[in-house]
């Protein structure tokens, strides 16, 4: 990936947040790994919220759906910043 394409990702995940505690996923690490195929014309956004997870099942609950918000969110963003590009979450 180029320069640019680098900084727009990190802005990307820098504008998106937690609604609960309202930190960038940049920040909380919630994105692992973001991979370009040219070929494809595709974003692969590699995500870790199991381990985010809390041990409380009611509370497994609302974190499911703050992450299901948070992939929302984050699908927006990326089709902003990169309109001819398809964004698939692994």
């Amino acid at each position: 990936m180029n320069p640019e394409m680098i900084k727009k990702i990190d802005n990307v995940l820098d504008r998106v947040k937690d609604p609960e505690s309202g930190l960038s996923v940049l920040h909380l690490g919630l994105v692992k790994r973001v991979r370009f195929s040219e070929t494809q014309k595709k974003l692969f956004v590699f995500t870790d919220f199991q381990s985010h997870m809390p041990d409380c099942r009611a509370c497994v609950f609302i974190a499911k759906l703050v992450g299901e918000t948070i992939l929302g969110r984050l699908a927006v963003e990326f089709s902003r910043e990169f309109p001819d590009l398809e964004t698939e979450f692994v």
